[in-house]
């Protein structure tokens, strides 16, 4: 009888067409991943990978044959552990969330830390991801549960529900006092020195659109990479920031930043949690963190 954990590394190596990736979802050196598959093709008798320039390929006389099998007996295992393990109201593994990682400052952490207390024995891992990469690495099995803007069009995941609204407003120091007790006309803002987020994300994506609609183009006169930065280069009075509102409540009530008034206001914005549509894969680790988010809708669409 073949080791099972050879053909999880199997499995594994197979989903992510590469050792290295696979060592990482694996948590084992890429030496051990190589030593594993050497070792179920010498059991098995045949090759199972093709090495290609992108990474590992499965062959299709070996490798493509057994996948399917492989792949469906791994999650029938995986089913059954996590139905014993709910019965005894347990929650181990890793649970894997894809989101921006300012939402997981801001917005999650506070549910991590909760989670963290009440089931320590759960690695969590993250995943720097904008909507579209989070919602393919939630259709690929790559990630469990996965933050993304609002709205969404894709039948292919499982949106559990509407988690928080965004209220992005514009900030800056008390060197642009002159305009803290009036309110601004949007069309006027381009006249100022504007600090954003770099425009490949989806806020500024969907900021931009918004001002489109007026005929208002925004050069920024600095792009940041994290909303941390944009924030303290406004601190320093660097030009005035767009930022969402809780992200800045902090500096806001200490005076270091002061909310300018535009007219018209940007609208808000709504932030959801998705999940992979096979409810089969809902472990219940990833259950228990959903009932800390308190998403209603979850058991509506289980």
């Amino acid at each position: 009888m073949i080791d099972l954990d050879l053909y999880r590394v199997f499995y594994a190596v197979a989903k992510c067409g590469s050792l290295t990736k696979a060592s990482e979802e694996l948590y084992i050196s890429q030496p051990a991943v190589s030593q594993a598959i050497k070792h179920l093709e010498k059991q098995l008798g045949g090759k199972l990978f093709n090495r290609v320039s992108r990474g590992m390929e499965l062959t299709e006389t070996g490798g493509r044959q057994i996948f399917e099998l492989v792949e469906r007996a791994i999650k029938l295992l995986d089913s059954a552990e996590s139905k014993f393990k709910e019965s005894k109201n347990i929650a181990t593994g890793v649970l894997r969330i894809s989101a921006a990682d300012t939402v997981v400052t801001h917005f999650l952490m506070r549910y991590i830390k909760k989670y963290h207390e009440l089931y320590p024995n759960v690695v969590i891992t993250f995943k720097d991801c904008t909507t579209k990469d989070t919602l393919e690495r939630i259709k690929t099995d790559k990630a469990d549960i996965g933050m993304v803007s609002l709205p969404i069009d894709d039948d292919d995941v499982l949106l559990t529900g509407q988690t928080g609204i965004i209220e992005d407003i514009f900030v800056a120091s008390d060197k642009f006092s002159d305009l803290f007790d009036s309110i601004l006309d949007l069309r006027d803002l381009p006249d100022y020195p504007i600090i954003m987020l770099d425009n490949s994300t989806s806020t500024t994506k969907e900021i931009n659109g918004f001002l489109d609609t007026h005929g208002i183009t925004i050069t920024p006169e600095f792009e940041a990479g994290s909303i941390e930065l944009v924030i303290e280069m406004a601190k320093n009075g660097m030009g005035i920031a767009c930022v969402p509102r809780r992200y800045v409540l902090e500096e806001l009530a200490r005076k270091e930043l002061y909310e300018i008034k535009v007219s018209p206001a940007l609208p808000t914005r709504a932030t959801g949690v998705v999940l992979n549509k096979d409810t089969s894969t809902h472990t219940f680790a990833v259950k228990e963190f959903i009932k800390i988010l308190d998403v209603d809708q979850y058991n509506q669409n289980k």
